[in-house]
């Protein structure tokens, strides 16, 4: 079996992303918070590609939301999909790069980029 794990970065990585996710849970048959509504144990075998199972049956997508800027991701946080997504996998920052590609990458991000290894890696 074969396992994608998807990495959303920056706000539109993150919104599109978000939408992904949701079209997912409608394709596979599972609630907003990552229950399965009736599937056959052939299509728990193709769910597992995406989401990981917990032992409560819960459904969790295998991916990771990344901005220096928290208020896209909070919004996941606090939305109809709160409890779908793993919160240690929604990594955000204090401020944002301020659409500087240098700052982004030499100063902030660099940071997160760090942090985020020694924390996944």
């Amino acid at each position: 079996m074969r396992e994608v794990i998807s990495l959303h970065v920056g706000q539109a990585g993150v919104q599109i992303g978000s939408t992904c996710w949701e079209l997912y849970l409608m394709e596979h048959g599972l609630t907003s918070e990552g229950y399965s509504l009736n599937a056959a144990d052939d299509e728990k075998s193709n769910m597992q590609s995406l989401f990981s199972e917990t032992s409560k049956g819960h459904y969790v997508p295998r991916s990771l939301f990344v901005d220096f800027e928290p208020t896209v991701i909070d919004t996941i946080r606090q939305g109809e999909f709160k409890k779908l997504y793993n919160p240690e996998f929604m990594l955000t920052g204090k401020e944002d790069s301020s659409d500087n590609y240098a700052r982004g990458y030499y100063s902030i991000g660099r940071m997160h980029i760090d942090n985020a290894e020694a924390k996944y890696g």
